[in-house]
């Protein structure tokens, strides 16, 4: 891929879990472009593979499961094995899930395998990056989160906790890290109409023609003329990863586009009264 001018992340090395499509995609995209030699990892290895080939020479896969610590560290060993080094580290793989809206109905064993993905997968990954960045004394650690663990209301009880979980993780994590020279912080969404999205849709929305939900998932936004893509977290990955962010760590960044600072006021009108 041709790169002009300055390159961000020239001589770095990322792993990005998730990868193999949607915003782990268009991330790994992004770095490739901007320098980076990137690994990917994830649980879909055909889709991985050929998304690797898609991005060049500078791309490589490796098959990875995040509720298994063993694929994590693993993945964090094969990238340093065949760069000399990990300088990025986004946790990116997460899941949805379908469960009843009610907390009284909550499906302890879904919860429990989402937990396993969005948050202790997030957990092994800082771990095993930390454990080759602290010796170097630099690195970036990246998270994936989500406006759904800003605000309640807005997803099913157990997603909303796990990507709550996933900022008090960076929170907590920033304390020690800084004083290693590493920083960590998470990116929070608003919704984005991902093959990842879509997929979870059409199981509450059967039958209902694409292009529809795409709508409705862009109709969410509050900020005219514009709508959530997976280059807006990209870029804001690329901003967290590279040297512009140097001196911001512990931070929930959120690409909402205003979402959760509104909360508007239905007032009566003075007739009304």
């Amino acid at each position: 891929m041709l790169r002009a001018g300055f390159s961000k992340l020239e001589g770095k090395v990322a792993l990005i879990t998730g990868a193999a499509s949607g915003i782990g995609k268009e991330t790994a995209t992004k770095f490739i472009n901007d320098g980076a030699k990137v690994v990917l990892a994830d649980i879909q290895k055909d889709q991985g593979q050929q998304t690797a080939r898609e991005l060049g020479p500078n791309a490589a896969f490796i098959p990875c499961d995040v509720t298994r610590e063993s694929d994590v560290s693993q993945a964090v060993d094969f990238t340093v094995s065949k760069h000399g080094q990990l300088d990025i580290m986004y946790n990116n793989a997460g899941i949805a899930c379908h469960t009843p809206p009610s907390v009284v109905d909550l499906d302890l064993a879904t919860f429990d395998r989402v937990m396993a993905i969005n948050v202790r997968g997030v957990l092994a990954g800082l771990k095993h990056a930390a454990r080759v960045m602290i010796p170097r004394q630099s690195g970036v650690i990246l998270c994936t989160a989500s406006v759904t663990g800003l605000m309640g209301g807005l997803a099913q009880h157990t997603y909303s906790i796990s990507k709550s979980s996933v900022i008090g993780i960076v929170k907590s994590a920033a304390s020690e890290l800084c004083s290693h020279g590493i920083r960590i912080n998470c990116i929070s969404p608003m919704a984005i109409p991902t093959p990842f999205v879509m997929e979870e849709l059409k199981k509450y929305y059967p039958g209902v023609d694409a292009q529809k939900l795409v709508k409705m998932v862009h109709d969410f936004s509050v900020l005219r003329g514009a709508f959530c893509e997976p280059s807006d977290i990209a870029n804001a990955a690329l901003f967290l990863a590279s040297d512009d962010a140097k001196f911001v760590s512990g931070h929930n960044l959120v690409v909402d586009g205003g979402f959760t600072s509104i909360k508007s006021l239905s007032l009566p009108t003075g007739d009304q009264l």
